[in-house]
């Protein structure tokens, strides 16, 4: 349970650092891609910092993530992990709300999967 708890927080990292990269450099190309349809062509560009300050505040989920596989104190990486899952989780709740239900099953459902085995390893 413990190393598949592992290898969900390191995806879920990684979709993060994705997410980072693609609403921080990459707006008007993936972005476009990614939310095709979603948006008209013509707010790429007027939206392209907004769409950063997004990346910035996904880029620090990332990184507490990965933060949590250099904690050595169990308890703590656990604590850190639960919270920074819970604020996926919680955002990709939101988004499906106000954006797209397609951002639960991509977001915060592979979150609550990682609680889920944490806390199956740990308690």
């Amino acid at each position: 349970m413990a190393l598949l708890a592992k290898i969900m927080i390191g995806l879920i990292a990684l979709e993060h650092v994705y997410i980072l990269w693609m609403e921080m450099f990459a707006w008007e190309t993936a972005g476009r891609k990614t939310f095709k349809g979603a948006l008209p062509d013509d707010l790429f560009k007027k939206t392209k910092i907004l769409a950063a300050n997004q990346g910035l505040y996904n880029g620090f989920l990332a990184a507490g993530l990965i933060w949590t596989f250099f904690i050595a104190d169990a308890t703590w990486r656990v604590n850190v992990a639960v919270f920074f899952l819970v604020c996926v989780s919680v955002a990709g709740v939101y988004g499906a709300f106000s954006a797209s239900r397609k951002i639960f099953w991509v977001q915060a459902l592979p979150a609550l999967i990682a609680l889920l085995l944490l806390f199956l390893a740990n308690f």
